[in-house]
């Protein structure tokens, strides 16, 4: 008779073979990082607003500064990627991320939290991007999704750690998530440092092609006629699910009187759904066309959004962000696979950061947008604004879907 915990270690015994040790070494990190960070970013524009006393515009424009900074650093940072290695873009985004947490915890002034804002917007695309053309150096095409996608859940294992615990730490004390955040970026960095190795395949240049390099390159993937409609088309959608992320804890707690331990429950109950739900979904949308998945995505966020502007209570936001989260569940894995898939192996690190360039983009957006709808409108403007724009998008990545694709000029 079948044993079914014998079955499923057995199972797990298969995945965790299937990677590499370094994918797992990644895995443990995030789940380090990500349940450290998720202590603090949930409540982070409650406490700003708490501390400046401004308008919600106001404190949002902090998002849109940050943001942009990251738009900078998603160019520079696919070059350095590319040029210098994986390891070091994620040690230092990893290490200066957690400074700027400790920085936040003593700002008190608006260019207080500007410049721990700015660095965080930095270290975001950094990470991201070097540790997206890591995964594509070590894993095989046909296990990328997968692989993403267990990232995901390991990354919102710790996210929904990190809200239940911190939402009742800034209850008491904001200043101790603040130091628990910057604990768990700097102990990954240190594990990056010791225990990782690079997985770039150097290329040897002449020194003084060197600027030329990391300046360079992007003038190929422009000429990418798909991939630079598709990121557009994604660019635009994301301002939706960023508008929810960035202003939904403000609203509920301005407009319904929801507090902090109580929202918390929200991002949990999304890295609950990425770590129960992500795999099983995945397995399904792998088997779609890539562009197809992302399409069907983006049209569950938008409905996702927009169904905040009928909603009163807490449960009811519950039930928007599990639709949301069903977008989430669907897009982004995809997103990255089908970009890792189509970049050229000595253009994956600059791939990978223009993709990420659409995340910056739409996080330096969606708060100038919401908030503008917020003060401009009404308060429930935001979320049929968002279900506008993300309509939008779905609409032209069904477009896109149904073009083929233009091989990329050598």
């Amino acid at each position: 008779m079948p044993n079914p915990l014998t079955d499923l270690l057995t199972r797990l015994k298969t995945i965790f073979n299937d990677y590499p040790r370094q994918f797992w070494l990644v895995a443990f990190g995030v789940l380090l990082s990500s349940a450290g960070s998720s202590l603090i970013w949930p409540f982070q524009l409650i406490y700003i607003s708490k501390i400046l006393s401004l308008p919600i515009s106001s404190v949002a424009a902090l998002i849109s500064i940050s943001s942009a900074t990251g738009l900078t650093a998603s160019f520079i940072g696919g070059a350095i990627a590319d040029r210098f290695g994986r390891k070091p873009i994620m040690l230092a985004a990893q290490a200066a991320h957690g400074l700027a947490y400790l920085l936040m915890s003593q700002a008190h002034t608006y260019l207080g939290f500007v410049i721990p804002m700015t660095i965080m917007g930095a270290c975001m695309p950094f990470y991201s991007i070097g540790s997206d053309a890591m995964m594509a150096d070590m894993v095989p095409s046909e296990k990328r999704t997968p692989a993403y996608a267990i990232l995901r859940m390991i990354n919102n294992a710790g996210i929904a750690i990190g809200p239940a615990i911190g939402g009742i730490i800034v209850a008491r004390s904001y200043n101790i998530a603040f130091n628990l955040a910057a604990a768990g970026m700097l102990t990954y960095s240190i594990l990056l440092l010791v225990f990782s190795r690079e997985t770039l395949q150097r290329r040897t240049a002449p020194a003084s092609a060197l600027k030329r390099e990391i300046l360079g390159g992007y003038e190929r993937i422009l000429a990418d006629r798909s991939f630079v409609g598709f990121v557009t088309t994604v660019s635009l959608g994301m301002i939706a699910p960023l508008m929810m992320w960035t202003l939904l804890a403000v609203y509920m707690n301005k407009y319904f009187a929801v507090p902090e331990y109580l929202y918390s429950w929200l991002p949990v109950t999304n890295a609950l759904m990425c770590v129960l739900v992500q795999y099983p979904v995945t397995m399904y949308t792998r088997h779609l066309p890539a562009k197809t998945a992302i399409t069907l995505g983006m049209f569950v966020y938008a409905v996702g959004v927009g169904s905040v502007a009928l909603m009163t209570s807490f449960w009811g936001f519950w039930l928007s962000m599990v639709i949301m989260s069903m977008g989430e569940l669907i897009l982004v894995p995809t997103g990255s696979k089908y970009v890792a898939d189509i970049a050229p192996e000595d253009l994956r690190g600059r791939y990978m950061s223009v993709y990420w360039l659409t995340w910056g983009i739409a996080r330096a957006v969606a708060p100038m947008v919401g908030g503008y709808l917020h003060d401009g409108i009404n308060p429930q403007a935001i979320w049929w604004g968002g279900l506008l724009i993300g309509l939008i998008s779905t609409l032209g990545l069904y477009l896109l879907s149904r073009r083929p694709e233009h091989p990329l000029p050598q």
